[in-house]
């Protein structure tokens, strides 16, 4: 799926079969796991996934014995049944390594017979190991496809090297001169150099379009646009996207410039290259070149875009906006040719991608790209920009990648705003928010901290009764909350308990924030009872919990939030009063929440945890080992959805073996007793000493060794508790020190 362009759309077509009764599945594949993939209505979408392995070693002899026989060998001299076994066990269970061996002995126009190629490549000592794998095969064969023997071979491979990399960025199919000009490759060079690379093609070209030049991830797998980028290739033969990016983008600039004069008001037939460079320059100047205005300034593309008119630009603009949405009216790019006037142009067609709907992500974003190089200078556009990667990332189409470029913006617009400007705490805002999304993806602590300085200086700036400090208060509640977890200190948690409370005065109802508030103070008031057992407090949150659950009806976005909040609550409640009422109402809120967070939710495995853990309470009340079975199953799927490093996973780990305890003293079964013990020893790797929780985790994975000692008696067991216990001890003394 990852190879296919148009993918997403396909997703999202995908999403009205989702549900039960649907007879019609899809069996995709994929190089990534789709429950992380974050496209758009994916979430609507039931997904079950496997593990992809090797092929099996009699399929890839099969394929090998079928399709070696198509090759044409030269002097009867063919395959025997032992290169074939030697071929199969090299493959390694790769299919597209044997697919790629059948295609080059198949190509008609090499210089060797292909009895001799296949000598070679059966004389190889290594396996192949995944895709990495595949690179030494890719090596040999673009030797033997552009053989160093030639004398012409430095020219040739240089003009591979600008064929495959222009391929690589080129957007859409367009035909053999088009391509030619773009490129800065001789037609007949261009022609040559298609015909020897088909021997690497996996994929054969749409139908009715094989005398135009594609994409190259439409033809050739992707491991072998991999190694052509990678650092293991052959000098000769590797090349840059970035550089690629550049000269294409060089290119399209130059044909802007020679667009035909035209009225803007009239329509203007173009060429095909035209179009194409109407279309994409953006595209490839901002992926091709440096975003310093210091750097830009020396490139060609700065220069070459000086020498485009003002009423080229303009006209550009028009045509730019019919090419995506030909059926839309175009924005007003007129500016009265004031300096600076592209930048405003650029600024009014991201504006308009963005208010017009649907996926022109890439198009806005490359807009306001081209717009901080022409002039670095200006604070709006930087924050601008930021805005549009931290929608992206807020979309779950980039996750992490973009709100480390909306931090870079955010960041660029802040230095441009000293603490004299009027919108100096805005731009701190703005960093606080996007380094606190980066701390949500990678728990990293300096992008906590930052948040937190940036936060309470943008607090200090905008007392009440300024219309953002609530915004204020909520920023720095959260970040501050994140700080509690890792010190579990009772100021900290005061001070996020004293900050949402402020926030709640801020917005009463009606207030659109109203019932966030509500849910925010409940979390932390709930935060307070866990850490002193308050009950008054727990009770308040409870009540608040209800008056945001009934803010919030069946529609509502954050519908899911307030049942497992008030869920959450409730729980905690029936650990104080054992009424067993107050633990099916958990269950209950629980259950809807999670039917609120199918796969992949990037929340699933928060309901998927706490489901699970009021579940193990009912067997703790009961003794119910349907609910026990159910809640390890649960905290399995929740596993599965928190790779290291994500901050989730330490806890769904100690849940987990918490509940394999219990159920090991059940059914006594040792292998569950390993798991617990596997999963316990993670979660020590993840709290490190120093770790709040560290003392914790080591007198778990004490309790759970004894018992093993207990059923085994193996020594190994036993020295482990010993060196546990010192750690303990250690910690001890240092502490009463």
């Amino acid at each position: 799926m990852d190879e296919w362009q148009d993918h997403p759309t396909f997703i999202e077509a995908l999403a009205p079969l989702s549900s039960e009764s649907h007879v019609v599945k899809f069996i995709i594949t994929d190089r990534l796991n789709p429950c992380a993939s974050r496209l758009p209505c994916i979430e609507k979408v039931t997904i079950y996934t496997h593990a992809l392995g090797p092929i099996s070693k009699e399929a890839i002899k099969s394929y090998f014995e079928i399709y070696l026989a198509t090759v044409p060998w030269v002097d009867g001299r063919k395959a025997s049944q032992t290169d074939i076994e030697k071929l199969t066990e090299l493959s390694g269970g790769l299919p597209v390594w044997a697919s790629i061996v059948v295609a080059l002995l198949s190509y008609r126009f090499s210089e060797s017979p292909p009895h001799e190629i296949l000598a070679e490549i059966v004389g190889s000592r290594r396996q192949v190991v995944g895709p990495d794998g595949l690179g030494e095969l890719y090596g040999k064969a673009l030797n033997r496809l552009f053989p160093s023997s030639d004398a012409q071979s430095p020219q040739t491979r240089k003009y591979f090297r600008r064929y495959i990399g222009t391929t690589l960025v080129l957007q859409e199919a367009i035909s053999l001169p088009d391509f030619s000009t773009l490129a800065g490759i001789p037609p007949h060079l261009t022609s040559s150099i298609q015909f020897i690379l088909s021997a690497l093609q996996t994929r054969s070209p749409p139908p009715g379009s094989e005398k135009m030049i594609h994409p190259a991830a439409l033809l050739f797998h992707l491991s072998f646009l991999d190694y052509v980028q990678s650092t293991t290739a052959e000098i000769s033969f590797a090349t840059s996207r970035f550089d690629s990016h550049s000269a294409m983008g060089l290119t399209c600039l130059k044909q802007i410039g020679s667009l035909p004069p035209s009225s803007l008001h009239h329509s203007l037939t173009l060429r095909a290259i035209q179009r194409y460079a109407v279309k994409y320059w953006l595209y490839h100047v901002s992926n091709g070149t440096p975003r310093s205005n210091d750097q830009w300034s020396q490139t060609e593309h700065c220069s070459t875009l000086q020498t485009i008119s003002a009423r080229t630009q303009q006209q550009w603009g028009v045509l730019f906006c019919k090419s995506l949405m030909p059926a839309e009216d175009a924005p007003r790019s007129e500016n009265g040719g004031e300096e600076g006037s592209m930048v405003s142009t650029l600024r009014k067609l991201a504006q308009w991608l963005d208010e017009s709907g649907g996926d022109q992500w890439a198009f806005q974003v490359a807009c306001l790209e081209v717009a901080v190089r022409i002039d670095d200078g200006d604070a709006q556009v930087w924050s601008e920009l930021g805005w549009c990667y931290r929608a992206r990332g807020d979309s779950r189409m980039g996750g992490f990648q973009m709100y480390e470029e909306a931090v870079m913006a955010f960041r660029h617009a802040l230095e441009l705003r000293p603490e004299s400007h009027p919108d100096h705490a805005e731009s701190l805002e703005n960093v606080a928010e996007a380094l606190w999304l980066c701390y949500q993806q990678n728990g990293n602590r300096d992008n906590l901290s930052e948040a937190i300085s940036c936060s309470r200086m943008a607090l200090t700036l905008n007392p009440t009764p300024h219309p953002n400090r609530h915004r204020h208060l909520n920023t720095l509640a959260n970040s501050i909350s994140e700080l509690y977890l890792h010190n579990g200190s009772l100021g900290t948690l005061t001070e996020v308990i004293s900050l949402r409370r402020g926030a709640l005065a801020l917005c009463p109802a009606p207030h659109p924030d109203y019932s966030i508030s509500l849910n925010n103070l409940a979390n932390a008031l709930k935060e307070l009872h866990e850490y002193n057992g308050n009950v008054d407090a727990l009770n308040e949150a409870i009540s608040l919990h209800r008056a945001a659950l009934a803010l919030r009806p069946s529609l509502n976005q954050y519908r899911s939030w307030s049942l497992n909040n008030l869920a959450y609550a409730l729980q905690s409640l029936h650990e104080c009063n054992k009424e067993i009422d107050v633990l099916y109402e958990a269950i209950s809120l629980h259950c809807e929440a999670l039917a609120l967070r199918p796969a992949p939710n990037p929340y699933r495995s928060a309901s998927l945890n706490n489901l699970a853990s009021a579940l193990l309470s009912l067997h703790k009340h009961n003794g119910d080992i349907d609910a026990l079975n159910k809640a390890i199953s649960l905290h399995h799927e929740a596993l599965l959805f928190l790779p290291a490093p994500h901050t989730g996973r330490s806890r769904a780990l100690d849940n987990l073996a918490d509940a394999l305890l219990y159920q090991f003293e059940q059914n006594g079964v040792l292998e569950v007793l390993d798991e617990a013990i596997s999963h316990r020893r993670e979660l020590l790797a993840l709290r490190p000493p120093g770790h709040r929780y560290r003392t914790r985790g080591v007198n778990s994975l004490v309790v759970l060794l004894k018992k093993r000692y207990e059923a085994t008696g193996d020594d190994r067991d036993s020295g482990e508790i010993e060196d546990l216990k010192a750690e303990l001890a250690a910690f001890e003394d240092s502490d009463s020190g």
